[in-house]
């Protein structure tokens, strides 16, 4: 969130000056047009607040350089000669790139404040302490700006809310929550949780998805630039001297020439339907479709499936109370749970069944048709003995298990496929070479 100063006039002529945060100027803009209509004032300006880089020097001290938020040049230079300086340069700093913070670093962070709490080190003690470890710029400056508005005495959800785009919308959400609640260290414990498997998730994807198909497209890249180029220029001298080619490299060759004869038509029928769904699923609906039919796909489907479920009870056990405000929990889980079908039907389906009928968690649940039988056997059983979150957590606690062990399995099984398809290929084109060879 960035900082922008208005200045304006009342109706009586009397300058009036604010600030607001937004996250781009057109949004301060919005939200500063919307302030003047209500108190009826002739906005003149808006300046946003920028990074300045300055060089001073204080009596006969070395002269010192550094860098400053300031909404002008002009008023960073006078409050510099306020505190004794006298300004030899500021200047604007105009690549100002703020960079990302790694959902590791973000992870790493409150596991750090949730081992520091434990140890009953006050909150604002933690983060001076953690400002000053991390190497990450922009993190840095986040951990500050929380200090400076907690110690302003800010709400949580204010606070953390504006730091949603670094620390994503349910840790920022449990952040809040944690401000004002009465066991910190319990709920940064909780979140941490989540990162750490959210991280797990994503690199889950990423090894059993991700990594295998783009070897197989080197793979295949790597044989078209073979049998296009390589093999016709050597087949191609045994043409000139007039030899009959062997049966295999024939076949071969005459591939070779239906590749070069149709390259444009058959990458075109590769890449624009590759694209299309590509493009389609980053829309809203695409994204859906892709959700509720990628955890169909047999054992990395029901893996993937596991795992959503598994972080939607996790996220459910961090934040039930049992006082009744459930809804909002159930809400909060099913967006955290990173399948956006599994989200839509506990939203569109489940709720409303809980709202407008009085139908029971569980119940909602299994008019989805998103939960497995052990899960809903699970909520089940806590619902009619009470311990609804306890058994929550064991669902989480047995399917983080289960997933974590079998997903190893199914990489382990995709890298032996993968490495036996390597080892098919390089055997063809070897076979295929050395045919050529011996003739």
């Amino acid at each position: 969130m960035e900082m922008f100063r208005y200045t304006g006039k009342d109706i009586k002529g009397k300058l009036i000056q604010g600030t607001v945060e937004a996250d781009n100027k057109k949004a301060a803009k919005k939200s500063i047009e919307e302030i003047a209509r209500r108190r009826r004032l002739k906005i003149q300006n808006i300046q946003q607040k920028v990074n300045f880089i300055y060089r001073a020097r204080r009596g006969s001290q070395e002269i010192q350089t550094g860098e400053q938020k300031a909404y002008s040049k002009e008023e960073l230079q006078a409050a510099l000669e306020k505190l004794g300086f006298k300004v030899l340069k500021v200047q604007k700093k105009f690549l100002d790139f703020k960079g990302g913070v790694p959902s590791a670093e973000i992870a790493s962070w409150i596991r750090l404040c949730a081992d520091l709490l434990h140890e009953n080190l006050a909150y604002d003690e933690i983060l001076d302490l953690l400002a000053e470890d991390t190497t990450n710029k922009r993190m840095r400056e986040v951990i500050k700006e929380i200090s400076k508005d907690l110690k302003e005495g800010k709400e949580g959800s204010e606070v953390f809310g504006k730091h949603e785009d670094v620390f994503g919308k349910f840790p920022a959400f449990m952040l809040a929550v944690a401000s004002t609640s009465g066991n910190m260290a319990e709920v940064y414990d909780s979140t941490a949780k989540f990162m750490q498997r959210d991280e797990d998730f994503k690199k889950s994807m990423k090894k059993a998805l991700v990594t295998p198909f783009i070897t197989l497209f080197v793979i295949g890249l790597v044989v078209g630039y073979y049998v296009m180029v390589i093999f016709p220029e050597t087949a191609g001298i045994f043409l000139k001297m007039g030899k009959t080619l062997p049966p295999m490299t024939r076949t071969t060759m005459d591939f070779s020439n239906f590749l070069q004869a149709n390259w444009i038509i058959i990458l075109a029928a590769i890449v624009i339907p590759v694209v299309g769904l590509v493009m389609y699923v980053r829309t809203p609906n695409g994204a859906l479709m892709k959700d509720k039919y990628i955890i169909r796909i047999p054992v990395i489907g029901d893996l993937l499936h596991k795992m959503s479920i598994e972080i939607f009870a996790r996220v459910f056990y961090s934040l039930y109370s049992g006082s009744g405000e459930n809804i909002e929990v159930i809400k909060v889980a099913s967006q955290a749970c990173r399948n956006r079908y599994i989200e839509k039907q506990m939203i569109e389906v489940g709720i409303p069944l809980m709202l407008g009928e009085g139908k029971g968690i569980v119940e909602a649940m299994e008019a989805t048709g998103v939960f497995t039988k052990t899960a809903l056997s699970r909520f089940r059983s806590g619902a009619e003995s009470g311990a609804l979150r306890s058994n929550a957590l064991q669902l989480a606690n047995y399917y983080e298990t289960e997933t974590s062990y079998r997903m190893e399995k199914v990489v382990t099984l995709i890298d032996l496929m993968v490495t036996m398809t390597i080892m098919i290929v390089m055997v063809g084109l070897t076979i295929v070479s050395s045919e050529t060879s011996v003739m």
